[in-house]
């Protein structure tokens, strides 16, 4: 069967080749009622495009890249799925990355990405060295930072304030009379981690306790079962009156292993995770939990990112901090 060519759309929908590049390349530039007409004559022809030949044409693909640190982590998925519905209004693809917080695997995602031709990035870096986005940006492709904010002008960002997420976590787990608290994280050389202890130690000295006094329990990784092991450790050790975990995996991973020792919460030992992620509700006790917009961090951090690259003479950088909400349930009420 031969290849439905761009002329074979134009022919059905009667206008010009050059007009359906316009649909397919920049569609805001072509009249509704005809961009309808081009769309149902590619859909009625199967065409498709080719997208290697239009990459060479244009230099770059109508794909971005997102690169974040945990793709098993349910907030970076809802960040995904903001980044995906801004793209697919417009024809684009997304190429996903998961670096798994290693410098070296981000590297590697990065230059595959470089190698696609992609028109821009999203990334939620493995750490503070940005020089591997300098490169980027020397060869042309536009990058924003996503749950991470920007120490330049000439950078778009969009993240959450975890000093103040931290802070309101903690400041909870005092109000309700804790004053020996654990500190659940993942590894410090993740940003949210640090912040996330900088607030918490904040919310202590502004109740007039040694900030010293925070127990920190670090685990290797952010998942459910490094929450567990982390929970055998503070048993092991002697329960403090309160846990705040970095992230709700952790949380629900300190929750179980709790309760199958005995441990009753919140009456003995109350609970609090970060991210207010779908099951932080859903669990056997419900949790309490920092609440993040993550859709929205993926929708305008896409948003940014693709007026930078369809406007790089006029587009203005933003650094747009969000401020994460508390929401109180059954594990530490």
């Amino acid at each position: 069967m031969a290849m439905v060519s761009i002329k074979d759309v134009a022919a059905r929908a009667g206008v010009s080749p050059g007009t359906v590049s316009n649909v397919l390349n920049r569609p805001g530039k072509v009249a509704p009622a005809t961009r309808e007409r081009v769309e149902a004559a590619i859909s009625e022809l199967g065409f498709v495009r080719h997208g290697s030949a239009s990459t060479l044409r244009a230099g770059h693909s109508r794909t971005i890249g997102l690169s974040v640190i945990d793709i098993g982590n349910p907030f970076f998925t809802e960040v995904a799925a903001g980044v995906e519905d801004v793209v697919s209004e417009l024809g684009y693809a997304v190429i996903l990355g998961n670096s798994a917080a290693s410098p070296e695997k981000e590297d590697r995602n990065l230059r595959v990405l470089a190698e696609h031709r992609v028109r821009g990035v999203l990334i939620t870096p493995s750490g503070e060295d940005t020089a591997r986005l300098d490169r980027l940006r020397e060869h042309g492709i536009s990058v924003v930072l996503v749950d991470h904010p920007a120490h330049r002008p000439d950078q778009c960002a969009v993240a959450v304030d975890d000093v103040a997420g931290g802070r309101a976590a903690v400041a909870h787990l005092l109000a309700r009379g804790a004053r020996s608290i654990a500190y659940v994280t993942g590894p410090l050389t993740i940003r949210q981690c640090v912040e996330r202890r900088t607030g918490a130690e904040a919310a202590m000295r502004e109740a007039g306790l040694d900030p010293e006094g925070l127990r920190v329990v670090r685990a290797a990784t952010m998942t459910a079962r490094a929450g567990e092991k982390a929970a055998a450790e503070l048993v092991a050790q002697g329960l403090p009156e309160a846990v705040f975990c970095a992230n709700d995996l952790l949380a629900l991973g300190v929750l179980r292993a709790l309760l199958r020792s005995g441990v009753r919460v919140p009456d003995d030992v109350a609970l609090m995770g970060y991210d207010d992620i779908d099951f932080a509700a859903a669990s056997t006790v419900s949790l309490s939990s920092m609440r993040q917009p993550t859709y929205q961090l993926g929708r305008i951090a896409t948003e940014l990112l693709l007026d930078e690259c369809d406007n790089p003479d006029t587009h203005a950088h933003q650094h747009i901090m969000f401020q994460p909400e508390l929401v109180a349930r059954e594990s530490t009420q």
